[in-house]
């Protein structure tokens, strides 16, 4: 890989989007790349002109983007500058440049920058992409491993996989997140019997275990059920409070009803009641 005799901090590559026709896409295009920090946006020979209200409209406050981007009137002024382009294209193509997916397309542009080089990616027109001349000013091609029966995508859906891609490979570990769920810390055994224990004895109370001879066999296939998932506290005390409520409270008596169902040492009249209402 070639080196810069004077690196400089770059901002990643520029996404280059070559005779785009509507002013919606370049401002969706915008919106994707500053999704993932890219900010460098330039446009050969806009089919509507430029500035556009509608690109901005369609950004989505990616002004940054949308006030920074550059006009050129043809391709090889565009990329005049830049060390490194790859054109994405989603048609084979006849000739000789390296074919890399999104991730290894990523890692190099990555690469490249990390050497204070200028990177582009090259993006074609919505209807049918770039022409074989203009791959040709490229110094590689990346393609997507999209279905052959439906391989087109939307611009804004290829930069913004590439985007994506630029951002990921700048991480420590490609698995990470902006935000993460609870460290949730496994029971312990105790609190495992625990629900154990009260759950058997309430599907004791309401003859759950019948035949008695096959209880054994139904407990061990509750206490498959119950520890396979490995429950950490909290989701226990969920499951403890169900189950609670189970016990202590009925259609007839709802919980936050102000009968006497709702404390558990009135509980028995209150059933009795609510059984001589039934009958």
């Amino acid at each position: 890989m070639p080196t810069a005799k004077d690196p400089a901090k770059t901002a990643g590559p520029a996404i280059i989007l070559v005779e785009p026709q509507l002013g919606e896409n370049i401002g969706m295009v915008a919106r994707a790349m500053a999704n993932f920090g890219l900010s460098e946006l330039r446009l050969v020979n806009p089919r509507d002109g430029w500035p556009s209200e509608k690109a901005r409209a369609a950004a989505s406050r990616a002004d940054h983007v949308i006030d920074a981007t550059k006009v050129f009137d043809d391709l090889a002024s565009a990329v005049a500058d830049l060390n490194f382009v790859f054109a994405t294209t989603a048609r084979e193509r006849d000739g000789f440049k390296p074919v890399r997916g999104p991730v290894e397309a990523g890692r190099t542009l990555r690469a490249y920058d990390q050497a204070g080089l200028r990177t582009g990616i090259l993006f074609g027109r919505e209807r049918f992409g770039l022409y074989n001349d203009e791959v040709g000013l490229a110094d590689e091609v990346v393609t997507f491993p999209v279905d052959p029966g439906f391989s087109s995508l939307n611009i804004a859906q290829a930069v913004l996989l590439m985007s994506y891609e630029w951002m990921k490979s700048g991480l420590a570990d490609e698995t990470t997140t902006n935000f993460s769920g609870p460290e949730l810390v496994p029971a312990t055994k105790e609190q495992l019997h625990s629900l154990f224990t009260y759950l058997e004895g309430a599907l004791e109370a309401r003859g759950y275990f019948r035949p008695e001879e096959k209880k054994p066999k139904m407990v061990d296939n509750l206490r498959a059920v119950l520890t396979r998932a490995g429950f950490a506290e909290p989701e226990l005390k969920v499951l403890r409070g169900i189950f609670s409520s189970l016990d202590r409270f009925s259609p007839a008596m709802p919980r936050g009803d102000g009968s006497p169902g709702d404390d558990p040492r009135r509980l028995p009249a209150a059933r009795s009641r609510a059984a001589d209402k039934e009958g």
